[in-house]
This record gives C-alpha cells, sequence and structure tokens, in this order.
C-alpha cells in the first residue's frame, strides 16, 4: 500500500564563498508526494514542474543522511546535488510530459539505517 504524503520541506543553504552582485533566487521546492521509507527501504516520489522551469527536491526521509548521489539521470532535464540532501531538478525547455530520475541515498533514522533509492517521477506541464 502507498501512503503518500504532502510533504513541505524546505532547506536553506547559505552561499560559501561567493560574491555577487545581484543575489541569485533559490528554485522553490517542487510539489511532490512521496511515500515514506525508513533508511534502507526504497522509496518513490512524485514532483510537479512546469517546462524549463527548476524545482529544488529534498531527501526527506527521517534521520540523518551520510551520502547520496544521482543514480539514474532524467532524460528531459537536468538533475544538480546542491548538497547531500537537496537536489535541483530543471525541465527542458519547451518539453511537456513526465521524467524519471533516481538518487541512492545512505543515512541513520530513529529505527534503522542503511541506503535507499528515492525513484522520482517528474510531470512537467
Amino acid at each position: 500500500m502507498r501512503l503518500s504524503i504532502v510533504v513541505a520541506l524546505a532547506l536553506i543553504v547559505g552561499a560559501t564563498g561567493s560574491t555577487s552582485v545581484s543575489p541569485a533566487l533559490a528554485a522553490p521546492d517542487c510539489p511532490k508526494l512521496v511515500e515514506l521509507a525508513d533508511w534502507g527501504e526504497n522509496t518513490t516520489g512524485d514532483i510537479s514542474v512546469a517546462s524549463g522551469q527548476s524545482c529544488q527536491f529534498p531527501i526527506t526521509i527521517r534521520g540523518t543522511a551520510t551520502s547520496s548521489d544521482i543514480l539514474k539521470k532524467p532524460a528531459h532535464g537536468k538533475l544538480k546535488k546542491l548538497n547531500i540532501t537537496t537536489y535541483e531538478y530543471k525541465a527542458k525547455a519547451r518539453y511537456k510530459g513526465s521524467d524519471t530520475f533516481a538518487i541512492k541515498a545512505t543515512g541513520q533514522g530513529p529505527t534503522a539505517s542503511g541506503t535507499s533509492v528515492i525513484t522520482v517521477q517528474a510531470t512537467i506541464k
């Protein structure tokens, strides 16, 4: 059974060592539905983003992430690792449809530890 929850988690990351005339605005969090899991279990999620736009996808498994990497790159957009728990997805301009990517993350939670694969299905509007 799939337990879907609208997850709103904002991670604010400060810039380090960069100087800019006008600071870039961070992409908003992706509107998403996520199946909750413990570390060591795989999880799935659905996000929605407009064509040509970007949004942030934070890892929302309870506990502390110790590592993460892109396991599967999206075919119709770009996925960029911002830090250990946050990724930014940018949909290809003028593309509408679906895309999929996967993140492999390792961490420790209140009840379990291990490596999880987070598979994300993106709907591009």
